[in-house]
């Protein structure tokens, strides 16, 4: 009987729990209904109500207490909360964007409705006219948040006067203006104890607010980013309850407020930070506050913080960003309860010393990061904090090693010095840091390798030592027995050896892994233990040029159990294979995707389907083959940067790129795309910066129209097969920065408004069918290629070209001098002039161009001497005059020339990076907002130039122009000797004086030219011996000294003179030796007499000795041999005798009468 009792029990409480089960999984049918109406107002003013409200269907049963965003009463099946913030994708910019038509009256069906969260929706002030009044008939409503939408019109609140229920209101972030601000109506909510006013952007009157008195359980207030001033202070008194007051950036200034604010007696926390205080001589009576434990004082401009006596309630003080010395520190001491003090970016340094710490026993929490902090760390003046446990020391300038004292901060759990100068290896004495749960060493210069010990941190949640110099293996036994880690990155270091992934097998928390190697030692295995299933979901994963899987050769399959990534980059490790289409379609949360620079192939790179999260996808730099696909606007609606550079794409690009409303960054460069481009994508994509198309085949007339495209700052389309004339309206586009059309079809004549952007610095048209005059205008210039074209006149004499940087007018029709304005480029570094039709002089003002580094005037028809003012450009590198017509001697002065100087012409990569991850790791450091290393592209283009080097014509671009220097003069009529200072330009690559005549020897001090590769003196008159100190030249490849008159013995054949051929010394029939065919006499020998060696000068000068009895005895003997073999053809030709003898009468019947005419 007893067991039949209980089994009736059993089946009531059983039947109980299934009813409750299905209130609680079932909700009320009117209110399923008006959820749907909810969504169905989503759906039509957004496409993506599905993926955002994917469980609200009409289908399923009626357990709509478990969709998304809704929360019911667990007895009445009633809903209680609807969160429905941040519906849609807000982009601020867009003052065109649609507001949401939320009609307001459907929350009226939610009778038990507690909380309604609207925040960040795109409303405006359309709810007022859908019923926001009628809320008051939720009688349980407590809580409304409508936050960061776009209300405006103050009169929208009246009618929350009426919802007497409310205790909670957030009306922030919605730029209310006007001065007749509702107070009587909100004064009404006497229930009322949070509201929200921040961002309100309004300048209220205090007229009226001492309605707000009755709000006596008001204890919480925001006000911050408002425009009050300090007359509000008086109505604040008006609220006794008040625990927390937040009026950051308002208006105040001048003395700080205490004494207004003593009245507020129950006042726990203040928040006057972004202020301007530069009087706190009255902070003392902010000691009257008995009950303020945290006071926000940051950038408040304060220079001092004065405060007698002491304020023992206070816990947490906040002063970061202000004007503050290093003595504040020990002023602290006035606050001996304090936990928490944070004095980040206070323009604080000089060294610590252990005595300037105030004595805060209590202390847990101590923030002096970015200041100027220099010198030890303070470790045991650090240590007096015997309760510390969050203590960060980054961005600052603490130089030497880490004390091994660092174990006396045994109670520490958060831990930062990054980004100082600190090095040496790691002492033991961190191992002994067993409560550490965050450690944070980079930007540093730590180095040796990680001690093993580390392994005993067990509760180590937080672990960066990326951008250090450790090196050596990163211990596997370590990483696997530090379980609790959430976030590795040993990024930008110098570690060798393999590291398996397998070695986080048990850590089940783990987020983030970022390993990003700088080397080519450092190798990660993801499949060391086949078939492994990792326990953990990443969200973050950086695995950068780590030769990855470079043994196994296996596949990323240990992905496949990955569902949660944000982030993910595994750049640069030769990866082959098919594109992993299976990744994004396994993490729909994926963000960011950088695989650039492997070996992927295949034709799919985009997501299977919609993806919505995705804005940045680098695929550059791999094999992949096909189409875009014609969808692509729908498929990544919300891309901002999209980079499939440097692959083998091809077709057309679709008109769905149109549709990418936000795209920042397109590069499709340096593939085989063909057609003509979209005028969609010039005009319907209002935030692309940065289009690169060059390198392609795409053809048509895509700047003979309009583009509209207002924030495009660079457009490249270089090297395709472009056509047509500029369009001669620009469309407003004043921030276009970068236009490279070079190596195109275009012609006609350059439009007017491109001398009128404000913004533009960089013009390249090189290439093309261009012709007339260049305008000139307000265009601030600093790199304008116009070369290879068919310009003609003179050449441009420019205001807007005075900060110029590289001025490429080579390869037109130009006319006439140069211009005497050009003395006014004084930021001039690249000045290239030839191949044109130039004459006169080469103007002394050249020299007046003293950061001038590279000067190209070669064939052209100038004339005169060469300028001594050269000798002024101490910066040059690379001189070419060739191919003109000079004269006169070569200057000597040519030796101050070609030193190394600054770097100028290296790559700077532009940084678009869009935004920010919107993953965020729960760090306490708040070290930055995302996680991502990234890197830049370069899109600023780089100078580029042709040089004769080792006998050809080369073109030398970017950074390299930084270290080649040269000279060359050849092809023109310069006279006199070789100046023997050039062989003082020891940094010199090149010279070239061929084609001259020059005259006198080649001088031995060329023997200094150290790092000379190309040496070219031929066909000129030189003379005398090729000097065999040349032999220690190693790096000269080509050396020419062909057609002179040249004489002696050649250096023997060692090192670089042993690869010379004939080649190299032909016409010149008196030099002897190896390679030549011809030897060289041997000196006679002559025991009885040894002749003093010859000086340098008699080797230099007297070329011209020979033994004259030899030379005298050859000449007589010449002729003689001549003579006789003419009379012998007389004697044996009687018809050449006749002809002879008659040609003698008749000069002597010429001279006859001749002489006689004379006489006479």
């Amino acid at each position: 009987m007893k067991n039949r009792s209980t089994i009736g029990y059993l089946k009531i409480l059983l039947l109980l729990i299934l009813m409750i089960t299905q209130i609680y999984g079932a909700c009320i049918e009117e209110e399923r209904a008006a959820l749907l109406e909810i969504k169905a107002s989503v759906k039509s003013h957004c496409a993506d109500a599905d993926d955002l409200l994917p469980t609200w269907t009409d289908h399923g049963g009626r357990e709509c207490c478990h969709w998304e965003r809704v929360t019911c009463n667990s007895t009445t099946g009633r809903i209680t909360d609807l969160t429905l913030d941040h519906l849609f994708e807000i982009v601020y910019e867009d003052f065109s964007q649609k507001y949401w038509e939320l009609n307001i009256s459907l929350f009226l069906h939610f009778q038990e409705l507690t909380n309604l969260n609207l925040a960040y929706d795109l409303l405006d002030n359309g709810i007022e006219k859908t019923g926001l009044g009628k809320l008051s008939s939720l009688k349980k409503l407590e809580m409304l948040n409508l936050a960061g939408n776009n209300i405006e019109n103050i009169t929208i609140f009246r009618p929350l006067g009426t919802i007497t229920s409310l205790r909670f209101i957030d009306l922030s972030d919605n730029s209310m203006e006007g001065s007749n601000f509702p107070v009587h109506e909100l004064a009404a909510l006497e229930n009322l104890e949070m509201l929200d006013l921040t961002y309100g952007e309004g300048t209220f009157e205090r007229q009226g607010l001492e309605s707000l008195s009755r709000l006596r359980k008001l204890k919480i207030l925001n006000l911050g980013y408002n425009s009050f001033n300090q007359s509000i202070l008086p109505t604040l008194r008006a609220f006794p309850s008040l625990k927390v007051l937040v009026l950051l950036a308002n208006n105040f200034y001048g003395s700080f407020p205490a004494k207004e604010l003593a009245n507020l007696k129950n006042l726990e926390v203040l928040d006057l930070s972004k202020n301007n205080f530069n009087d706190t001589s009255t902070i003392q009576e902010i000691s009257l506050l008995k009950e303020l434990k945290t006071l926000d004082l940051s950038n408040s401009n304060l220079e001092t913080l004065e405060f007698n006596g002491t304020m023992r309630s206070l816990v947490h003080l906040y002063l970061d960003n202000n004007k503050l010395r290093k003595g504040v520190l020990r002023s602290l001491v006035a606050f001996p309860s304090l936990k928490l003090l944070s004095l980040a970016n206070s323009n604080m340094d000089g060294m610590i010393f252990d005595e300037d710490l105030p004595k805060l026993p209590d202390l847990e929490v101590l923030i002096l990061k970015s200041n100027s902090f220099n010198g030890t760390l303070p470790i045991k003046g650090l240590a007096s904090f015997s309760r510390l446990e969050v203590l960060d020391l980054s961005n600052n300038k603490f130089v030497g090693s880490i004390p091994s004292s660092i174990e006396a901060l045994s109670s520490v759990k958060v831990l930062s010095f990054a980004d100082n100068d600190l090095n040496g290896s790691l002492p033991l004495g961190f191992c002994e840091l067993k409560n550490l749960h965050e450690l944070d060493l980079s930007q540093n210069k730590f180095e040796g390798e990680l001690p093993l010990c580390f392994s005993s941190l067990s509760s180590l949640k937080l672990f960066d030592l990326s951008l250090n110099q450790f090196s050596g293996n990163i211990p596997s036994s370590m990483i696997a027995n530090l379980t609790s880690l959430e976030y590795v990155d040993l990024s930008h270091n110098n570690f060798e050896g393999l590291f398996s992934m397998s070695s986080f097998f048990n850590h089940t928390k783990l987020e983030v892994v970022e390993f990003i190697s700088d080397n080519d030692k450092f190798e990660v295995e993801t499949q060391e233990v086949k078939d492994w299933i990792p326990t953990f979901q990443l969200k973050v994963l950086v695995l950068s040029n780590c030769n990855l899987n470079r043994c196994s050769r296996s596949n990323l399959s240990f992905l496949l159990h990955q569902h949660k990534l944000q982030v993910i980059d595994m750049s640069h490790n030769s990866l082959d294979g098919t594109f992993p289409n299976w990744l994004i379609a396994n993490n729909t949360r994926l963000e960011y995707i950088n695989l650039r620079n492997n070996s992927f192939g295949g034709i799919g790179v985009m997501p299977p389907y919609r993806n919505v999260n995705t804005w940045w996808l680098d695929m550059s730099d791999n094999r992949l083959i096909g189409t875009i696909p014609l969808d692509i606007g729908t498929i990544l609606p919300y891309i901002t940067n999209l980079n499939l550079s440097r692959n083998s794409l091809e077709g057309n690009l679709p008109l769905s790129l149109g549709n990418l409303s936000e795209i920042e960054v397109l590069d499709l460069s340096d593939n085989n795309f063909s057609g003509e481009v979209s005028k969609r994508l010039l005009t319907d994509c209002p935030r692309l910066t940065v289009l690169v198309l060059s390198n392609n085949k795409l053809d048509g007339e895509v700047l003979s129209r309009n583009f509209s495209v207002t924030a495009l700052w660079i457009l490249l389309l270089d090297n395709n097969r472009f056509t047509g004339v500029l369009t001669n309206e620009s469309a407003g586009n004043t921030e276009l920065n970068t236009l490279d059309i070079s190596g195109n079809l275009f012609s006609g004549v350059i439009p007017e408004w491109i001398s009128q952007l404000p913004s533009m610095n960089a013009f390249l048209i090189r290439n093309n069918m261009f012709e007339g005059q260049f305008p000139c205008g307000t265009t601030p210039f600093t790199f304008l290629d116009i070369s290879h074209n068919s310009f003609s006149g003179p050449i441009p004499s420019c205001k807007n070209f005075r900060g110029i940087e590289h001025l490429h007018l080579n390869s037109n029709r130009f006319t006439g001098p140069v211009p005497k304005s050009f003395r006014n480029l004084t930021s001039l570094l690249t000045l290239d002039l030839s191949d044109n039709k130039l004459s006169g002089k080469i103007p002394n003002l050249v020299g007046e161009l003293s950061i001038l580094r590279i000067l190209l005037l070669r064939r052209n028809n100038f004339s005169g001497s060469i300028p001594r003012q050269l000798c002024q450009l101490s910066n040059v590198r690379l001189i070419d005059l060739s191919s003109n017509s000079l004269s006169g001697s070569i200057p000597s002065c040519l030796q101050n020339i070609t030193t190394q100087g600054n770097l100028v012409f290296l790559e700077r990569p532009n940084s678009f990076r869009g935004r920010n991850s919107f993953y965020h790791y729960a760090s306490v450091l708040q070290r930055r907002e995302s996680p991502l290393h990234g890197e830049d592209d370069t899109y600023e283009k780089q100078d580029e130039v042709q040089f004769v080097m080792k006998n050809r014509y080369d073109t030398y671009k970017g950074g390299i122009l930084d270290y080649l220097s040269g000279l060359d003069f050849s092809s023109n009529n310069l006279t006199g000797s070789i100046p023997k200072e050039l062989g003082l330009l020891s940094h010199i690559h090149a010279i070239n004086l061929s084609h001259n005549q020059l005259t006198g020897p080649i001088p031995s001090l060329f023997s200094n030219l150290a790092n000379i590769e190309s040496l070219d003196i031929s066909s000129n008159h030189l003379s005398g011996r090729v000097p065999s100190e040349l032999i220690v030249l190693h790096f000269l490849a080509v050396f020419i000294v062909a057609n002179n008159n040249l004489s002696g013995r050649l250096p023997e054949r060692k090192g670089q003179f042993g690869t010379f051929t004939t080649d190299s010394y032909k016409g010149n029939p008196f030099l002897c030796g190896l390679p030549l065919e011809k030897t060289c006499r041997p000196a006679k020998p002559n025991s009885s007499l040894k002749k003093p060696p010859l000086s340098a000068d008699e080797n230099e000068e007297k070329w011209y000795y020979v033994d004259i009895v030899f030379f005298g005895a050859s000449l007589a003997w010449t002729w003689f041999a001549l003579l006789m073999g003419f009379l012998g053809i007389l004697y044996v030709n009687p018809y050449w005798r006749m002809r002879w003898f008659a040609f003698v009468e008749e000069c002597m019947y010429v001279s006859y009468y001749f002489l006689r005419k004379l006489r006479f």
